[in-house]
């Protein structure tokens, strides 16, 4: 069990707990009061792409050329850690909602939960661990404010947004999570 508190302090577990854990209660008090309509689904995503980024930060230790040298095997821990930030995230949001009006449907929170967590786990595959937030905040950009395409580009471009049973949605972040958690377990970070 030490190798555990010692492997979450390294990648500083504490903090980004506190972060997802501050911006969980921020929206519950900011949402609490709501009224009984639909709520705009950006709203969730915002949220998710907030906490996922910051739980993002520990997807690489202190030391990157000493994990590539130790002798444990860093791939099943590393797609635990990715996996375990998107329950993380997408568990903070439905409890928020558990006491608060419904930001988006469940089904909706756990696909993008996952698709932004295998987003982040690619930028840190990609471009390393202190910017492994970049993916998910760009593609977030992207989604918010570029103009709404047609097509099958236009649907995997936007699938923060879709319906939860979009299968252009579901795709695509399924695609994003599997692609992100094998490249950042099989390569790690980028120094």
């Amino acid at each position: 069990m030490r190798w555990l508190m010692l492997y979450a302090r390294s990648r500083q577990v504490p903090a980004s707990a506190a972060v997802v854990t501050l911006t969980a209660m921020a929206v519950w008090a900011l949402t609490r009061g709501g009224g009984t309509g639909p709520v705009d689904p950006r709203i969730a995503v915002l949220v998710l792409t907030v906490q996922v980024s910051a739980a993002a930060v520990g997807l690489g230790g202190q030391d990157v050329a000493l994990e590539r040298t130790a002798a444990i095997r860093w791939a099943p821990r590393r797609a635990a850690h990715v996996l375990l930030i998107a329950v993380v995230v997408g568990a903070a949001l439905l409890a928020v909602q558990a006491g608060g009006p419904e930001l988006a449907p469940a089904a909706f929170v756990v696909r993008d939960s996952a698709g932004l967590a295998g987003l982040a786990a690619l930028g840190a595959g990609l471009c390393g661990a202190p910017y492994a937030w970049t993916l998910p905040t760009g593609w977030l950009g992207f989604t918010l404010f570029a103009p709404a395409q047609s097509g099958i580009a236009g649907r995997v471009g936007g699938w923060m947004l879709l319906p939860p049973g979009a299968a252009a949605g579901t795709g695509t972040a399924l695609a994003l999570l599997v692609t992100g958690t094998v490249v950042y377990a099989m390569a790690g970070p980028r120094q």
